[in-house]
């Protein structure tokens, strides 16, 4: 018997053999620590990307089984990608080999720079990420129907980072949304808007026109503040919402034109400096507006990955029908724990989130 909550009816988890199902790039990560990417001598390595983040955070910190749909470039960098990649314990088995040409003029893997940034100076992140693998995948090149049906997936995550990647990819996503609706999986879309990627693709109108014509196959949604504004009802920069009211509207006009979509997320985060967020989110469902609880002045030490980490437990909350608020607060203590560990991806367990959600402190725990 199918779970049903908020208006989103997912499989049973005995008929399915993955949670959640991801497509989406995967990076090597290169973090000069506390200097500058300019300035530095040494970086550590992460792997990372916000589909595959949500995957990883669900299956670490939740206990969930994901995998992940990506390709890489065969050499000792994209070796490296899988091992990182399986100490995270997402599932490789629809990785997808390229053959690498020797100085990568026909596949490479992608790699960004990031500096954490620090008071007044703002992270600073640089990708390196032109004609990899996942860029060059064409719709037909995965049997999405033997993934989501014969393998079975209760929950299939993608966003617009992936669709930002190439002028297929869009297809892409729009051929494995649609296969998903067929057997049944929810799906969900991060509406995350990157200049630096749509540049090549019409900038903000591009990436309006793209989520416009993949919003009829998602059931849940999530964007920073303004994303889901701007890329969606129209193309320029939508105010950051904070407040039930002015977020109510939003939802609304955005369901009105797509009642498919059953659930809205959103994070909000007011930078007092590089390193001090007040963080918070609300979710629209069933005509309801949720508030989640509050990170004021919240220290951060890496910023990346919180949105990720967000939608990893919003989706682990629905998903084990925990109801809407528990759900929202869950995703947002997720989120803030994610942002105090280095890298994309979160270092927390259930227990940390749990504790985080109902206001434990950050004395020793012994």
């Amino acid at each position: 018997m199918s779970l049903a909550t908020s208006g989103l009816v997912i499989r049973p988890k005995q008929d399915c053999r993955w949670d959640l199902v991801s497509l989406g790039e995967v990076m090597l990560r290169f973090d000069p620590g506390e200097e500058r990417i300019a300035r530095t001598r040494n970086f550590r390595v992460w792997e990372g990307g916000g589909e595959y983040n949500v995957a990883r955070g669900l299956c670490r910190c939740f206990g969930q089984r994901t995998s992940i749909v990506t390709a890489l470039a065969d050499n000792p960098v994209g070796r490296l990608l899988e091992d990182l990649m399986l100490q995270g314990g997402v599932d490789l088995s629809h990785l997808r080999w390229s053959e690498y040409d020797g100085i990568g003029n026909a596949s490479r893997n992608g790699v960004y720079f990031l500096e954490r940034g620090f008071g007044s100076r703002a992270a600073l992140g640089m990708m390196d990420r032109g004609h990899t693998p996942i860029s060059q995948l064409k719709p037909g090149q995965i049997d999405w129907d033997a993934i989501f049906s014969g393998e079975g997936v209760r929950w299939f995550h993608t966003g617009g980072v992936l669709c930002a990647l190439s002028a297929d990819a869009p297809e892409v996503a729009r051929e494995a949304m649609q296969s998903a609706r067929r057997h049944g999986v929810v799906v969900s879309y991060d509406c995350n808007y990157r200049p630096s990627l749509w540049k090549s693709y019409g900038g903000r109108q591009g990436a309006c026109n793209v989520n416009r014509e993949l919003a009829p196959f998602v059931d849940v949604l999530f964007g920073h503040e303004g994303d889901i504004a701007a890329t969606l009802c129209e193309a320029s920069s939508g105010p950051p919402w904070h407040n039930l009211e002015s977020y109510s509207a939003m939802a609304e006009r955005v369901t009105n034109e797509f009642p498919n979509i059953k659930f809205i997320a959103t994070t909000t985060r007011r930078p007092r400096t590089a390193n001090r967020n007040d963080w918070a989110a609300f979710a629209w469902t069933e005509g309801k507006v949720y508030q989640s609880i509050d990170f004021l002045d919240l220290e951060i030490y890496d910023r990346v990955g919180g949105g990720d980490s967000f939608a990893a437990g919003l989706i682990y909350g629905l998903m084990e029908d925990r109801g809407m608020q528990w759900s929202l607060d869950c995703g947002v203590a997720h989120g803030a724990l994610a942002m105090t560990t280095p890298g994309d991806s979160s270092m927390s367990t259930l227990a940390e989130v749990e504790r985080t959600m109902q206001g434990g402190s950050a004395g020793v725990q012994r």
